[in-house]
């Protein structure tokens, strides 16, 4: 075991692949990246990038079990079998699409797929099974990061705000990087020349996760999603409603740290969003121009709040599959006074950026570094967050 990882450690440049399943269960996200160095040394190039969508079926069994009402242990452990199989097959698609073999390919690090989070009682579950993901590319691996964080006080949650301190801080600009999946977080990273600990992150609320809801519901899954927010764009935002829905909403008024997912914004509220609009006799296309601004004035009222008191905002930088929605990217311009920009813009696709996010999570785990950010998980102290399972 020692001689592998030393292997795989004393290279100046390693290959690894990166997997992510977020809260919007689109599909898993591959990305194989070359990386060097560790902790403020690391530097990192994308080299190739998958998508595999998750069929209807697998998405809708997966939302099933993100409620107690849905889900049973048999459901759990038949998926998080099934999840290690398809984790498996993303690793070794993306490999084949650069033109690698698996032997080329040091580790895997994987996020797994949060099926539940529960940061009251320091409890959280994400599946994929790491040993299925090893036994079928035969590559180390490395992934169950949450928990750690949680052991020591945090919330086990945001992760990615520790590569967002490390690699994307600019020497003149304040930025805050916006990540909109299906839930919706964003990072706080200051100009160059400030310590880690100035940079804070936390969980915003909505991203995609009820807009994809509403899509899918009242298109009967023809639809999946708002492609490039054209839904949004026809409609008109019914602010009484928009309202109701953001009063009514606890997480928004919770201070950082703090974190969320599915058990939050679940299948119970999107009903309770459609009913209401069955009631007022909104139209499709408003209900779903309504339910983006809610996103929208979600992320716009964080910003307002929790950032800007600590620190004046130069350039606010969009990824994630809402950097891919007009009414999402306009609207946060036209409510905050920074420049919004796409995170493509600075760096890589940012598709890929939580991806990459989790190889550099990995790297430092096997350098024996910590991979948490207290100021953003709320934990009590920096920690070695992972588990390792050996081809």
């Amino acid at each position: 075991m020692l001689q592998l990882i030393s292997s795989i450690l004393n290279k100046n440049k390693r290959l690894a692949v990166g997997l992510m399943s977020g809260t919007s269960l689109d599909g898993i996200d591959a990305a194989l990246v070359e990386i060097a160095g560790v902790g403020d040394q690391t530097s990192v190039q994308l080299v190739e990038f998958e998508s595999l969508p998750y069929k209807v079926e697998e998405r809708n069994r997966l939302i099933e079990l993100c409620s107690p009402e849905t889900s049973t242990v048999e459901k759990i452990c038949e998926m998080n079998v099934e999840l290690g199989e398809r984790f498996a097959e993303a690793a070794i698609s993306v490999i084949k699409k650069a033109g690698l073999k698996r032997a080329d390919v040091d580790f895997i690090s994987s996020h797994g797929q949060t099926i539940y989070h529960w940061p009251d009682n320091e409890a959280t579950f994400q599946i994929g099974e790491l040993a299925v993901i090893t036994a079928r590319t035969g590559i180390l691996t490395v992934g169950d990061f949450r928990p750690n964080d949680m052991a020591y006080g945090g919330q086990g949650a945001p992760l990615v705000p520790f590569v967002d301190s490390m690699l994307f801080s600019h020497p003149d600009r304040n930025r805050v990087l916006i990540n909109i999946g299906g839930i919706s977080n964003l990072t706080i990273v200051p100009k160059r020349g400030k310590d880690a600990g100035d940079c804070t992150a936390f969980d915003i609320g909505p991203g995609n996760v009820l807009i994809d809801g509403v899509v899918r519901k009242l298109t009967n899954h023809k639809k999946s999603y708002d492609e490039g927010g054209s839904v949004a764009i026809k409609g008109k935002v019914h602010g009484d409603f928009l309202e109701e829905l953001f009063n009514d909403d606890s997480f928004l008024k919770m201070h950082p740290p703090k974190s969320t997912g599915r058990e939050h914004y679940n299948n119970q509220l999107l009903e309770k969003i459609l009913k209401r609009s069955a009631e007022r006799d909104v139209s499709f296309e408003d209900i779903v121009a309504t339910v983006t601004h809610y996103t929208i004035t979600s992320i716009v009222s964080s910003i307002r709040e929790f950032v800007l008191p600590q620190l004046d905002v130069d350039e606010a930088i969009v990824s994630g599959g809402g950097a891919h929605n007009r009414a999402i990217l306009d609207g946060l311009q036209q409510q905050l006074s920074c420049r919004v920009r796409k995170f493509d813009d600075i760096a890589f696709s940012g598709d890929a950026k939580e991806a990459v996010a989790f190889v550099v999570l990995g790297n430092q785990f096997l350098h024996g570094e910590p991979n948490n950010l207290p100021s953003a998980t709320g934990a009590k102290r920096e920690a070695v967050m992972g588990k390792l399972v050996l081809p």
